[in-house]
């Protein structure tokens, strides 16, 4: 297993500015000031809790970890990354053969938008963008146009990892072209020529879902845009493929913690 950090460098007099580089190391670090407690030390494993002085981005190019903050696990991959404030107490899990990145912020000098720990996907432009900081020797200063790319994704976008493996890929890729499609994973399955048991479980080890969360979170997300234009909630509901607008106002306060309606106002939308 790999991992790679990206610290702060320290200016004279022990100061750190908002300036990052990539450096190798055997896990990620434990809080930037002071040693690690006893039984806080990171493992080839996982990191027992513990937090930082810093704001963390933490992006995995590849394999998985879970990270567990504030009761919840959160589980990263290649298209799904995670912020954690400074001071949030987190544990981590890494799977084998897990590459890890992290880019780190001053408080001080980025003020974080988001208040606990929050997952965002990785769109194409944000992972090669990633990678080519980790594979530069010395990339400089990432400062602010870093944070701002980091900070740019709608904070209740669900995070959605997508699948590796085929079939469930092409299946994820048609469905994000039309969320609203109503074939069940035994039909896809049909027309992937594969069994649907299999359809799922390539959902589950690829992304952490079961096809059906998968595919709400999907249709939740499409739907957010929809509402914020002031679309009907009724309408909204059948674009993205609910069954009913009932359904679809109980997963979305399931979700995101408030009506479609409730997420419109704050949007600036008039959804009805």
């Amino acid at each position: 297993m790999q991992h790679t950090t990206t610290q702060p460098r320290r200016a004279p007099g022990g100061e750190r500015p908002p300036a990052h580089r990539n450096t190798p190391a055997p896990a990620p670090q434990p809080a930037a000031t002071g040693a690690p407690a006893p039984g806080e030390e990171p493992s080839a494993h996982g990191h027992p809790v513990h937090r930082h002085a810093f704001h963390q981005f933490l992006y995995v190019p590849l394999g998985h970890i879970t990270v567990t903050a504030e009761g919840r696990d959160h589980r990263l991959s290649p298209s799904v990354a995670l912020w954690v404030p400074a001071g949030l107490p987190h544990s981590a899990r890494f799977d084998p053969d897990s590459l890890v990145l992290s880019e780190d912020f001053e408080p001080a000098a980025h003020p974080l938008p988001y208040r606990g720990a929050t997952a965002v996907d990785v769109d194409e432009s944000l992972r090669r963008m990633l990678l080519a900081r980790m594979r530069a020797p010395e990339p400089g200063d990432g400062g602010d146009a870093l944070f701002a790319a980091l900070t740019a994704t709608r904070e209740r976008c669900l995070a959605l990892p997508r699948p590796t493996s085929e079939p469930a890929r092409t299946v994820a890729e048609e469905l994000r072209k039309r969320p609203d499609h109503p074939y069940t994973a035994v039909q896809w399955a049909e027309r992937m020529f594969t069994s649907a048991t299999s359809l799922r479980r390539a959902f589950r080890t690829d992304t952490g879902l079961a096809f059906s969360e998968w595919r709400t979170r999907l249709r939740l997300n499409h739907s957010l845009d929809l509402l914020s234009e002031g679309r009907p909630i009724g309408a909204v509901a059948a674009r993205v493929g609910f069954a009913s607008t009932n359904g679809y106002i109980l997963a979305f306060r399931r979700h995101f913690g408030c009506t479609p309606g409730a997420y419109a106002r704050e949007s600036g939308g008039a959804a009805r």
